[in-house]
C-alpha cells in the first residue's frame, strides 16, 4: 500500500477537522491503545486491548485489567510499587 500520511499518522482519518492540537492528542492516545505491550506472564509482546480496560494476550490467552488506552496506567505503577514497599517494610518487622 502507498504511504498516504506524512505527518499525521493514524489521525489521518479526521482530515483536517477538529483542529491540530486536539488530533495530536488524540494521536498519542491512539498509538498506545493500538500498539502491543509486554505479557507479564509468559514474558512476550502480544497483549492488545479488547474493549476498555481489557487486555489479553494472544499468546497465552491470560486476560488482564488495566487502563483504559495503556495497560499500566501511572497511578496503578505507583501504587504497586508503594504496595510492595509497605510489604517490604512489614515483613523486616
Amino acid at each position: 500500500m502507498a504511504r498516504r500520511t506524512q505527518k499525521v499518522g493514524i489521525c489521518g482519518k479526521y482530515g483536517t477537522r477538529y483542529g491540530a492540537t486536539l488530533r495530536k492528542l488524540l494521536r498519542k492516545v491512539e498509538v498506545q491503545q493500538h500498539s502491543k505491550y509486554t505479557c507479564v506472564f509468559c514474558g512476550k509482546d502480544s497483549v492488545k486491548r479488547v474493549v476498555t480496560g481489557i487486555w489479553k494476550c494472544g499468546s497465552c490467552d491470560k486476560t488482564q485489567s488495566g487502563g483504559a488506552f495503556v495497560l499500566a496506567t501511572p497511578a496503578a505503577t505507583s501504587v504497586r510499587s508503594n504496595i510492595s514497599r509497605l510489604r517490604k517494610a512489614r515483613a523486616e518487622n
